[in-house]
């Protein structure tokens, strides 16, 4: 009798959100996949829940500036420049992480409107880097959800540093799950809140 297969060693299949390089799902490069290492940092956001947060912004992402705080596979900012923003600034400390994204800037023809800087975006606080102010922001604030509690402050203070520099127009984005205290946030009033468990969505329009 032939032995029975180890299912504990099955990989989950190629069509399952967790396994697979994550796809564009709008805008110019609808469909197109990005280069991607699975790793346990990385945490893309879902595609429903990616899909729910571009219709909320609507058009403001056209023309604006996409800054990916806690970027990963840049899944977020990549979504943006297919949907109109005219550039943007991908952010993640993770150095091989950094090299794909600049692999799928390659892939889609975008290099030349994009910035990949390597380091941890905690210390933007200190130091605040160069950012282009002539266009609108649109900030998305995706980090490990442990931060909301480990390093609760520093997010923080990260969230209210872009939010007092940002232009007029701007837009930002925190993506929290269900045990984040909304209360932390900076203006806390000013932040609309959309549940879609396990995640939660926090915008703040300027």
């Amino acid at each position: 009798m032939p032995p029975r297969p180890d299912r504990s060693r099955r990989v989950p299949p190629a069509t399952d959100e967790a396994a697979s390089a994550p796809r564009i799902i709008g805008g110019e490069f609808r469909g197109r996949r990005l280069d991607y290492l699975p790793d346990a940092r990385t945490r893309p956001m879902k595609d429903r829940v990616r899909e729910s947060l571009f219709d909320l912004i609507g058009t403001a992402v056209r023309g604006s500036l996409a800054i990916d705080l806690f970027a990963g596979t840049g899944a977020l900012g990549f979504e943006a420049l297919s949907r109109g923003a005219s550039r943007a600034v991908f952010c993640e400390i993770h150095f091989p992480t950094a090299a794909a994204i600049r692999r799928s800037a390659e892939t889609l023809g975008v290099a030349d409107r994009v910035e990949v800087r390597s380091g941890d975006v905690l210390l933007w606080p200190r130091r605040m880097p160069p950012l282009p102010t002539t266009l609108p922001w649109l900030v998305f604030c995706s980090p490990p959800w442990s931060f909301f509690q480990d390093r609760r402050d520093e997010t923080m203070t990260l969230v209210e540093t872009l939010r007092a520099g940002a232009p007029a127009g701007s837009t930002l984005v925190v993506e929290a799950d269900t045990a984040f205290d909304s209360s932390v946030l900076p203006a806390a009033a000013a932040w609309e809140a959309r549940p879609m468990p396990p995640a939660v969505l926090y915008l703040h329009r300027g």
